[in-house]
């Protein structure tokens, strides 16, 4: 045993018998329970490698504050592989070596005290005793700095989901010794487009984790789309499913029931909005993923709020990935039927991850653009002094015959329409076998709901030249519903052409770029939902997640346009009710929806396209098949 191991033994055991608990030694992991400023303790477990044996070293400190468990973490982390589900962090990922320490939240697994989903900010600049994930961060940085004797004082906080919320919950009044942050897929917004809605429009599939985390009740879906689709049908709404699996007691249950549009509550939890309030000074890197089926608005979205403050060059970091959620920890060689010829997630923590980690925790030189995107279609990295980078917006115009062009159809007003039932309402994934799974559904083959009656495909003429797309597309619909309230789900595609040399599910294949749902009710508050004018065409801006892709010659563009997303998303009634959570089964009705081609609200997408097809070589990081690029 190190005398730096001794000093921290010491510490737990005796002089800091008042903020922590030790409670087990287990060679090199060390748990310890520290308290928190209003006497709550939470479980905190200390990896240190194995360079500390061998001489006396200091290093820096990786914190996770997680709700996945503490324990059950760090039994499957090593010293080699640091493999494990939700970290990942180890030391073959990251460089190092550094000490890691992963903290269950408070009121989570072995810590004591409240659990609050994504709790808002408590404490203010006059008021230091109320508690947060923030002041948790703090308190907890400041015990690690004093009593873990082999640290050297200079501390990175990193997480992936929730554990990106906790970490940017860090940055607010970050304790001194924080040096940088990492946030992987963060749970930003759980309103406007991470977990639990997307614009308002519920995820229904994550009941059973909500009861789960509530109160322990194990409500187990069946395995199939079309059988989970049966048994949402059998119960009715949301509300009624949850009431009828014994959820009415679990607090966040109650609050997403009392809390269906964008009020204050969800305004308070919007970590964008929380930080941009703030005054920031920890270099930050943002990782999003373009297929992130769990948390695609949040790491987008903190990049946009941030950026007006001039945090740029010099503090602010983004990453975009073709992957799925924490797939940037995982194997990143494909997603789906979508092979990348290499690990794009292996090249990305070595290439950026590791040297952006040891530039800011121990002074090593690097060499990592502000921004660093991959770009789907043409498979390479590329780099970019800010995002978006520079485009020209090109509408793409639904047109009649349900073709697709970049310029405008008639002027005078048509309509292509079809029939919305939700009795009937159109799947989210294909039930069939093969690729397509609950994490890569955003990377399915779209060719599953072609044939149906209620689904519009519009397509262009096979592509002559390159089209590259970086940034958010936005869907200007001219819509109208016979109904008084409707959902608008709109779907960017690529369509692959039929060729036998293509890898086995891309030949033929419509593989989306961008989708997303979008509640009519709020067409104009999020705030305050309305009743549409029934029968009558209104104008929708919806905004797509991003994108950074390539349409390549010989491929189609294809925009599909229908009105439910089922059973991941909540029916719409469409029959206005204040509350969907509270439809009864006598309030969903059948209708006819209308789509604009023409006329002065002609739908379209506004797609922000490069100006050229290439891409200087000066900003290519890797192309194609290549496993081994190096920088610019």
């Amino acid at each position: 045993m190190t005398a730096g191991v001794f000093s921290l033994l010491l510490a737990a055991c005796t002089s800091s018998i008042n903020h922590s608990k030790k409670t087990e030694m287990e060679g090199h992991r060390y748990a310890v329970d520290i308290s928190m400023r209003d006497g709550v303790r939470l479980h905190t477990v200390i990896l240190l490698p194995k360079e500390v044996s061998h001489k006396a070293v200091h290093l820096p400190i990786l914190l996770t504050r997680t709700i996945y468990g503490a324990d059950d973490i760090t039994h499957q982390m090593d010293d080699q592989s640091g493999a494990s589900p939700f970290d990942g962090w180890g030391r073959r990922l990251v460089g190092g070596p550094y000490i890691r320490v992963l903290q269950d939240v408070r009121g989570q697994n072995r810590s004591g005290g409240e659990f609050v989903v994504t709790g808002p900010l408590a404490h203010t600049a006059d008021n230091h005793t109320s508690t947060d994930e923030s002041t948790d961060a703090y308190d907890t940085i400041d015990w690690l700095v004093h009593h873990v004797a082999e640290a050297d004082g200079q501390v990175g906080l990193i997480g992936t989901s929730y554990d990106g919320f906790t970490t940017l919950m860090g940055l607010i009044d970050a304790h001194p010794a924080v040096k940088v942050t990492v946030a992987v897929n963060p749970m930003v917004d759980g309103w406007r487009g991470d977990d639990w809605f997307h614009n308002g429009a519920f995820r229904q599939l994550l009941i059973p984790q909500i009861g789960a985390d509530g109160k322990h009740v194990d409500i187990s879906l069946p395995s199939t789309v079309s059988e989970q689709a049966r048994a949402f049908l059998h119960e009715g709404s949301a509300g009624d499913f949850g009431h009828r699996h014994g959820i009415d007691d679990v607090v966040f249950w109650r609050e997403i029931l009392a809390h269906s549009a964008y009020d204050s509550y969800w305004q308070a939890r919007a970590l964008d909005r929380v930080l941009s309030a703030h005054s920031l000074h920890v270099p930050l890197m943002l990782v999003h993923g373009l297929w992130d089926q769990e948390d695609i608005y949040g790491a987008l979205a903190v990049w946009k709020a941030l950026r007006p403050q001039g945090r740029r060059a010099d503090s602010m970091f983004l990453t975009i990935g073709p992957w799925r959620h924490a797939q940037a920890l995982e194997d990143g060689s494909a997603i789906g039927a979508l092979q990348w010829g290499q690990d794009t997630a292996a090249w990305w923590r070595q290439e950026v991850l590791k040297p952006f980690l040891a530039h800011y925790l121990k002074g090593t030189p690097m060499n990592v653009a502000p921004v660093t995107a991959f770009q789907s279609g043409a498979g390479q990295w590329l780099t970019f002094p800010d995002w978006p980078p520079a485009s020209t917006i090109r509408p793409l115009y639904l047109l009649p015959e349900h073709k697709l062009a970049f310029t405008a159809g008639p002027k005078r007003m048509h309509t292509l329409g079809y029939r919305s039932d939700p009795a009937h309402p159109v799947p989210f994934m294909p039930d069939a076998g093969g690729a397509v799974s609950d994490e890569t559904w955003l990377a399915a083959d779209q060719r599953f709901v072609t044939g149906r009656n209620d689904v519009l495909t519009f397509t262009s003429d096979e592509l002559t030249h390159p089209v590259t797309v970086e940034g958010a597309p936005v869907a200007h619909l001219g819509a109208s519903t016979s109904g008084n309230d409707s959902d608008w789900v709109v779907k960017l595609i690529d369509a692959y052409p039929v060729d036998s040399r293509q890898k086995p599910g891309v030949s033929g294949a419509l593989m989306p770029v961008a989708m997303d749902i979008f509640r009519g009710r709020y067409r104009k508050s999020l705030e305050h939902p309305e009743p549409l004018r029934s029968g009558v065409l209104q104008p929708y801006r919806i905004v797509l997640p991003e994108v950074s892709h390539t349409f390549q010659p010989g491929h189609r563009i294809v925009v599909q346009i229908q009105s439910s997303w089922f059973p991941l998303y909540d029916r719409n009634p469409q029959r206005f009710v204040r509350n969907i959570f509270l439809a009864r089964p006598t309030d969903y009705r059948m209708t006819y929806q209308r789509i604009a081609v023409g006329g002065p609200l002609a739908s379209h997408v506004d797609l922000p396209v490069m100006d050229d097809g290439s891409v200087p070589l000066s900003r290519r990081l890797t192309v194609g098949p290549d496993v081994s690029p190096s920088h610019p």
